[in-house]
């Protein structure tokens, strides 16, 4: 690892810059965990290592000479860029705000202002909203997910927990896991709001084409869309008539011409824009991504509609794997967990594993149709023994439970504290004591992915590309852990103050 000559920056102290707020104990509760935070990240050697070897990559992948970028002043600018950037990233999924708000909220709070290092004396200059979407993709998702195991195995070290401003080293020895469903952005998978999604879309790609001064022979975009929000309203009320079924039929066949009608103008338009985009002040890279929004729509669109007259005209059942749940996230799957109130899911399956403490020590989102959890704790508990070596035990629910995870676990010498599907073999594990302690413990493990999914991960996940929820969900683990050990270390002091307040007492 290469060392950069960087200098922090010149700032105000927190105490004379950001004024204790007594009035209000959530803000400073709040203010002490970002605090803590600050201090971790600086003291653990976190952001020092994540910052160098995102400059590494950067350097790897520009094929720059390492020896004169690392001694130059672009390698320290580069360095400070970096360094903001986690800690805007840090600092937003913590709030849970969207890009618009945070950047709002950052231009205006001293205590952020401080956090994210733009407080400086000469001059404060407060990012907006694309440099925070930046910001969430600046780092390669691997590499962060590898820095975040490896601070945790590391902090398992009393001297290094110490270091980093902890009062004890963290256990990873015990391993709690439960896998989740990360719901889709999407509404309910009606199969004819497909079709209304497809003429928002392609209308709101003709209207941007025309505003740039590219017109074809077409009536008012905005009158079409109004034809199919009245198709829309009527197909929502014609199942309360008695007529109900048929006069569906007919209102679909109508969105069906309809939308086949608006295909053909966004092709015209599209194949418009390809030949004429010079002559507006549209850049190649904006002339391809409208393409290419045009281009995704009308691909599916085709599948939709044949979905959709097979469920309402021909009512027909159409197979799970051949359905389309969304137009913009292809990802999305049909998810069957059977819990109460939510039988059915709509989304990517999430596998995550907690120590003791409720940090998150491994997580695994899955691109296809997630596979049974019985088959997902082998790989799992191989990923962990690399980074965490010594695993005590794995504790799961029944539906971990399997001939070959009880095999494999007594090979590896792991305790068993999977609940089993037998009954007769679950009365024998109940008079373990270590099982029970365990068992009761695990019970814990779904609070913490609720509180992982709605606080941090936000409900729902805004991203609908996989790529792009795997680095969400990576900064939400990043910071979920660092607010865990920050009001852990918290904790531990105040623990400490009542303990010598008292022996003076005494």
């Amino acid at each position: 690892m290469h060392n950069v000559p960087f200098q922090y920056e010149l700032r105000p102290e927190i105490p004379h810059e950001i004024p204790n707020v007594y009035g209000s104990s959530d803000y400073r509760q709040f203010r002490d965990t970002l605090v803590k935070i600050d201090e971790i990240l600086t003291k653990s050697g976190f952001e020092h290592q994540l910052v160098s070897q995102s400059l590494e990559k950067y350097v790897a992948e520009n094929q720059l000479e390492p020896s004169p970028f690392f001694n130059s002043k672009k390698a320290t600018f580069h360095y400070k860029n970096f360094r903001h950037a986690l800690r805007c990233n840090i600092a937003r999924h913590l709030t849970g705000e969207s890009y618009r708000l945070f950047a709002i909220r950052l231009a205006d709070s001293a205590l952020f202002q401080w956090f994210t290092n733009i407080n400086m004396f000469s001059s404060r200059k407060a990012t907006s909203k694309s440099s925070l979407e930046r910001y969430e993709k600046y780092f390669d998702e691997e590499l962060v997910a590898n820095a975040v195991r490896t601070w945790l195995s590391g902090l398992s070290a009393t001297d290094k927990a110490l270091e980093a401003g902890l009062h004890q080293a963290i256990d990873c020895s015990k391993i709690f896991t439960d896998s989740t469903c990360v719901k889709a952005n999407i509404h309910f998978p009606v199969d004819w709001v497909l079709l209304c999604d497809a003429v928002k879309s392609l209308i709101l790609a003709i209207k941007t084409i025309r505003a740039r001064g590219l017109k074809h022979r077409m009536i008012e975009p905005q009158l079409l869309l109004k034809q199919m929000n009245k198709l829309c309203i009527n197909m929502t009320h014609a199942r309360r008539r008695s007529d109900g079924r048929k006069r569906r039929k007919k209102i679909f066949r109508t969105m069906k011409k309809l939308s086949v009608c608006i295909a053909k103008h966004a092709k015209r338009y599209r194949q418009l824009l390809l030949n004429q985009w010079d002559r507006t002040e549209l850049t190649e890279k904006q002339m391809q991504q409208i393409i290419r929004r045009i281009d995704a729509i009308l691909e599916q669109l085709p599948a939709a509609i044949k979905q959709a007259h097979e469920r309402i005209i021909g009512e027909r059942l159409v197979p799970t794997a051949d359905k389309i749940l969304s137009l913009y996230d292809k990802n999305a799957h049909v998810i069957i967990r059977g819990k109460a109130g939510n039988e059915v899911e709509f989304g990517q399956g999430l596998l995550l594993s907690e120590q003791i403490d409720g940090l998150i020590v491994d997580w695994q989102l899955f691109d296809e149709q997630p596979p049974s959890d019985s088959k997902v704790l082998k790989p799992m508990l191989k990923r962990i023994k690399k980074y965490y070596k010594n695993i005590y035990s794995s504790c799961a629910d029944r539906a971990f439970s399997s001939k070959n995870n009880d095999v494999f676990l007594r090979e590896q010498n792991i305790v068993n504290a999977i609940c089993q599907k037998s009954p007769k073999e679950l009365e024998e594990k109940l008079l373990d004591p270590i099982f029970v302690s365990l068992q009761t413990r695990r019970s814990q493990t779904e609070a913490r992915i609720g509180i992982f999914k709605n606080v941090f991960l936000g409900k729902p996940l805004r991203s609908r590309i996989t790529a792009y929820k795997k680095v969400a969900i990576t900064w939400c683990v990043l910071t979920h852990n660092l607010w865990l050990l920050s009001r852990m270390s918290i904790e531990a002091e105040k623990k400490m103050l009542q303990k010598e307040l008292r022996q003076m007492r005494c």
